[in-house]
């Protein structure tokens, strides 16, 4: 009887652990590889907020460089505390309001993922990094409305196009449950925020450069950069923090990551030597603003493609992005809008060209994958191409309706478009009380 008694015991304590483990839930083991390169992904993409920092604002004036890039540095305080209160939550919660934004109380403040682990990740970790894509999207922005906003309207524009346009255009496309992340075989094909991040920011730079009108003098005085060295800089920056952009949205450390990184690299150097080549049979001369665009227009093609596409893809949209680009300025000038640093005319344009033309260069395995997926058994690149279209269609209609919103709002607030005397100054000395290079200079 006490023997029955001991192994009815033994068996209950051995329930009651049991059950501790399957309701409390055994703590996923960390994959430290893949940890390892993710913590160093993150650290790459905020190196790219100090890279955009210095190539926005070497192309201004020497009495708005200062303000230049406050413009990207500010996002790093205003997009980084909201990203913890609320965006991490509407961007990779569960569906609301009908699939518009998502929610997820867990994320709110963060304050439920201190032991959370993801595919072998550290969820703490996974916050930080998209946050670095949530923060330097808006600051891309900044280079169609550069040298003529209030700094306070501008706080307040990235704010509420933050909320507003970012969260709920991340959640579609990248939420396990986001419309666009389901639709066709195999979802909208966007690995690093080709529509996510650049098409947005480029369409929204587009409506903001029209609502706020051109710079005092714009185009008939002519606006040199302040510093061409600094720009340069600031694009070497950029293309390295690109790996962790690309490679680092795999969210692992293995083949898709070497992929992405391999295609990132191809396609930023067949930009840069597309644009120089351009330059060689139009001018006879390379320049340095030209070498580095191309940079920047092979990165920007390749960011929603670099998971899918293999070597002679990435040359082919970083070439063809180039040459895209780089008719998209000679349409600035011809119609004397004010994009200031070519947000649009770059980001929008060459990223857009990749989120169409990717569907024509994806590997034969993803292919085959998306075929089996499919409720008919194909799947071709006509089908990825109509995806991609509606994805397009959506990230442009939200960008530039949020936008012109956000704008009017701001302006009857807080104010956005600055007054010319304040204009003639310059930004530096009449909102910050500062001057870039401790000088004085009339331009």
């Amino acid at each position: 009887m006490q023997r029955a008694i001991k192994t009815a015991g033994f068996l209950v304590f051995i329930l009651f652990i049991g059950s501790r483990s399957v309701f409390a839930g055994e703590p996923q083991p960390i994959d430290t590889g893949s940890t390892s390169w993710m913590l160093m992904s993150t650290a790459l993409v905020l190196l790219m907020v100090p890279g955009l920092a210095m190539f926005y604002g070497g192309l201004v004036r020497t009495k708005n460089v200062i303000s230049t890039m406050m413009h990207t540095y500010v996002s790093l305080a205003i997009v980084g505390v909201l990203w913890v209160i609320c965006g991490y939550s509407l961007t990779f919660g569960k569906n609301i309001l009908g699939g518009i934004v998502g929610w997820n109380s867990d994320y709110f403040f963060l304050r439920g993922i201190d032991d959370m682990v993801t595919d072998g990740i550290p969820e703490y970790v996974i916050a930080m990094f998209q946050g670095k894509f949530a923060i330097i999207t808006p600051a891309l922005i900044s280079g169609a409305l550069a040298e003529r906003v209030y700094f306070k309207g501008y706080s307040m524009f990235i704010a509420l196009w933050f909320i507003f346009i970012y969260c709920p255009l991340c959640h579609w496309i990248w939420a396990s449950d986001g419309w666009l992340y389901n639709i066709g075989a195999a979802g909208a094909i966007d690995l690093a925020g080709g529509m996510v991040i650049h098409v947005s920011a480029g369409t929204s730079a587009l409506v903001v450069a029209l609502y706020l009108g051109a710079r005092k003098g714009y185009p008939n005085t002519v606006i040199n950069p302040n510093n061409l060295v600094m720009t340069i800089m600031g694009a070497g920056l950029l293309w390295v923090g690109w790996f962790g952009f690309n490679a680092g949205s795999t969210l692992q450390s293995g083949l898709e990551t070497a992929r992405a990184l391999t295609m990132t690299q191809i396609s930023a150097a067949s930009g840069a030597l597309t644009w120089l080549a351009i330059e060689a049979f139009m001018f006879r001369k390379a320049t340095s603003l030209g070498f580095v665009s191309g940079i920047l227009a092979g990165l920007v093609v390749i960011t929603p493609a670099a998971g899918v596409v293999q070597p002679i893809g990435a040359i082919v949209l970083g070439a063809l992005s180039s040459m895209a680009c780089y008719f998209a300025l000679q349409v600035k000038i011809r119609f004397k809008y004010d994009d200031s640093l070519d947000c649009f005319g770059i980001h929008g344009v060459g990223s857009g060209l990749g989120v169409i033309l990717l569907s024509f260069f994806i590997r034969d395995s993803w292919m085959r994958d998306a075929a089996a997926a499919s409720s008919t058994g194909t799947w071709t690149a006509w089908n990825q191409l109509t995806v991609q279209l509606v994805g397009m269609g959506a990230t442009i209609l939200l960008a530039s309706v949020g936008t012109f919103i956000i704008c009017i709002l701001v302006e009857k607030t807080l104010g956005f478009r600055i007054d010319e005397e304040k204009e003639v100054e310059g930004l530096d000395r009449s909102l910050h009380g500062e001057h870039g290079y401790g000088l004085i200079r009339a331009d």
